[in-house]
């Protein structure tokens, strides 16, 4: 063998080894800072479990937006609520799609295919987006209420049953997960499932979505970044029995709806009426679609921002804020009609704001769903190419003190009067938020008019029960895409046993049919 040769063998494997060690799908990006990395990992290792709290702290010293080898991806974090909105409302349009990841996409989601927030952008995504926001936008919402008059009495009938009026404290998670949960399927089925809070099928649904949402995580799939992990089997080995148990239910939920519309015993839904629509545009793996978005959005935000709210305003610093808002509601309904009145008007404004501040406070998804740029996108002068990936960090930019005044105090008030633009990313932002922000919203309206009213919520009395209230560590799950609160109890004491008993039991009737 030559000496020339043996150079260009030299040279070649230098350099097939630097691409290993420190290639990226997208070229380093002029005039935006850069993390510094260790070979072949990038800053994986330093990023941690805590994607969000580590990038809110590289901020400080980087900027607002800088980039991130993580294995051989590029990432773009914006990490302030200005660069958020400059990225995410300003450029909207050209940043609109999703990168496919291995784990979710090539694993978890080869079956059943992609939820609508988790698919590239294309004229499928365009049409099954538009399809659920028609669904989904705020006069059809207002139509969707006795369907959260039935789940929200129910949850809070249990509570009062199984607390014994008020004398035993209560982890209150899986009545809220059901609500959430009963209320999505309804309004994609047409049927609820009409167990209790321990039904094996919510369950299940709650504990595969819960393990489908690690699945979709930035922190929690190494083999997303590094290809060379994934000889590695036991992450796509685990991947996978999470998507048969997914493939169990959502094939059984659709078959029995099916059925229902060839026997004429269907109820009006989103799914059926894509089904029965002969004009539908909708093919069976975008129906598909469909359903796995409603019932995976079904546990994302509203269970975490529900029970979390529900922690803070039982303890001793939420004490003050409860009974603002109770007061605020008498003022608004001093004959004790709120119960009813507020499935049909949003009139409180101090329970807005606190339903506001909740999103702000546990922002739910810190690290929102990644994005992928279809036209370059200007930052300070730099240009961001097309195909760079995006991440918002959703809990720093909620959390910035240069936008919120004391940010990590938590303070409704903030929101009374008038708030421009965007309050909050509790949603994500731009042409790609979450299309069911509007149901969310009245869910939890609906339900802290009715809790507060119904329930004076205190501490449990064993401290050991007590919530962990910060908005990172009171994630069970650190790396889940969402949060999963941790244990804890509280105490729901009745403020008034027989007023609550009347309003159940007019909820009751009227929601009768849809049991």
């Amino acid at each position: 063998m030559t000496v020339p040769v043996i150079v260009a063998a030299v040279l070649v494997l230098t350099y097939l080894a630097y691409r290993v060690l420190y290639g990226t799908d997208t070229p380093k990006i002029k005039g935006i800072p850069e993390i510094p990395g260790l070979p072949l990992f990038g800053s994986l290792i330093e990023l941690g479990e805590n994607h969000a709290k580590v990038a809110q702290g590289w901020a400080k010293k980087y900027g607002p937006v800088f980039q991130v080898r993580m294995g051989n991806r590029r990432i773009v974090f914006a990490n302030s609520f200005d660069s958020v909105r400059h990225l995410w409302i300003t450029n909207q349009s050209s940043l609109i799609s999703r990168p496919t990841l291995h784990t979710f996409h090539k694993v978890v989601s080869s079956s059943q295919g992609f939820t609508i927030g988790t698919s590239p952008w294309d004229e499928s995504c365009k049409q099954r987006r538009k399809a659920a926001a028609t669904a989904l936008n705020r006069p059809a919402v207002q139509s969707y209420m006795p369907l959260i008059d039935l789940e929200s009495y129910v949850s809070i009938k249990e509570l009062l049953q199984d607390s014994k009026g008020g004398e035993i404290d209560l982890d209150p998670r899986a009545y809220w997960q059901r609500y959430a949960l009963n209320t999505s399927l309804t309004l994609n089925y047409g049927y609820r499932i009409n167990g209790d809070k321990d039904d094996a099928l919510l369950k299940e649904i709650t504990d595969v979505e819960r393990g489908v949402s690690n699945f979709r995580s930035t922190s929690n799939n190494w083999q997303d970044y590094i290809p060379l992990l994934r000889l590695f089997p036991k992450q796509s080995s685990d991947a996978n029995k999470m998507r048969i148990r997914r493939d169990i239910y959502m094939d059984k939920l659709l078959a029995i709806l099916k059925e229902r519309i060839a026997n004429g015993t269907d109820k009006p839904c989103i799914t059926g009426n894509v089904i029965k629509d002969p004009e539908a545009k909708l093919n069976e793996a975008e129906i598909k679609s469909i359903c796995l978005t409603m019932v995976s959005a079904g546990l994302d935000t509203v269970p975490g921002n529900l029970i979390m709210g529900i922690a803070y305003l039982a303890s001793e610093q939420g004490q003050c804020i409860q009974a603002r808002a109770y007061e605020e509601i008498l003022k608004v309904y001093p004959d004790n009609d709120a119960w009813d009145r507020c499935l049909h008007e949003e009139k409180v404004p101090y329970v807005t704001a606190l339903v506001k501040e909740i999103l702000r406070f546990w922002t739910v998804i810190p690290i929102c769903l990644p994005r992928v740029s279809i036209k370059p996108i200007e930052w300070n002068g730099a240009i961001i190419p097309t195909g760079t990936t995006f991440y918002m960090n959703a809990y720093a930019a909620d959390y910035d003190d240069t936008h919120f005044k004391d940010p990590f105090k938590f303070i409704p008030e903030r929101y009374l009067g008038d708030v421009d633009g965007t309050p909050h990313y509790g949603y994500g932002a731009g042409s790609r938020m979450c299309v069911g922000s509007h149901l969310a919203n009245r869910e939890l309206y609906t339900a802290f008019v009715r809790l507060i009213s119904a329930f004076k919520f205190t501490p449990p009395k064993d401290p050991r029960d007590a919530p962990v209230l910060d908005s990172l560590d009171a994630n069970a799950i650190p790396t889940s895409l969402t949060m999963e609160p941790k244990y804890f109890k509280v105490g729901f004491k009745p403020r008034n046993r027989a007023l609550l008993e009347k309003w159940i039991a007019g909820s009751e009737e009227r929601t009768r049919e849809l049991m």
